[in-house]
């Protein structure tokens, strides 16, 4: 009987340091963050979670803060759209955010990150510092790009609308809001959008 060559070397468990590992990590851990907040997310439960080794997570994002800067970060689509609204024309700029903020909350994908830097903020102070420097930049440059007045307070303004429907919508479930439209939820935010980011604030 003739000898059997040598098999094939197993796969262990474990992924390899691969693009698509980074971004098996990176789906897990803003899962984790919008589950159970940042202090509960730890460097072995993500791990765990993406089937890597711990060491994998450093390796890819070095410390945890930088994990959840990224994770929290809206996707280049989202945040492009969201800076190109101010291009087009005023009197429907309150629509079009709506728009673009009720889609992206229908999207399993970008609500998770969204509820990630909601319970973040919730449960630890640097964290809520990062979801700060995030809302900054995601409505900051719009509110600058429509207008010179106010426009750091215009941009908090609208950021209260989108983490107040979030969280009263996807963590609270509160009724009717969680069982609203889709449309009826971009009507209601509509004007309240184009009041905050183009019409005069009251004093």
């Amino acid at each position: 009987m003739e000898a059997m060559s040598s098999p094939e070397r197993k796969r262990t468990g474990r992924r390899p340091g691969s693009t698509d590992t980074r971004e098996q990590i990176a789906v897990a851990a803003r899962a984790l963050f919008a589950e159970v907040g940042y202090e509960q997310t730890t460097y072995r439960r993500v791990a765990a979670s993406a089937g890597v080794d711990p060491a994998l997570v450093v390796h890819f994002f070095g410390s945890k803060e930088e994990l959840f800067r990224h994770v929290t970060a809206l996707p280049p689509a989202i945040a492009d759209a969201v800076e190109h609204i101010a291009d087009g024309p005023r009197e429907t700029v309150g629509r079009r955010l709506a728009e673009l903020v009720v889609d992206s909350l229908e999207n399993p994908a970008s609500r998770a990150l969204l509820l990630a830097r909601i319970r973040a903020t919730t449960s630890h102070p640097e964290a809520a510092s990062l979801v700060r420097e995030n809302v900054t930049h995601d409505l900051g440059r719009l509110a600058s790009a429509l207008s010179d007045d106010q426009p750091e307070t215009r941009a908090v303004l609208a950021g209260v609308q989108v983490v107040g429907l979030t969280f009263t919508r996807y963590v609270l479930r509160a009724e009717p809001l969680a069982s609203m439209s889709a449309s009826d939820i971009v009507d209601y935010l509509a004007p309240v959008f184009q009041h905050y980011l183009v019409e005069p604030l009251a004093t």
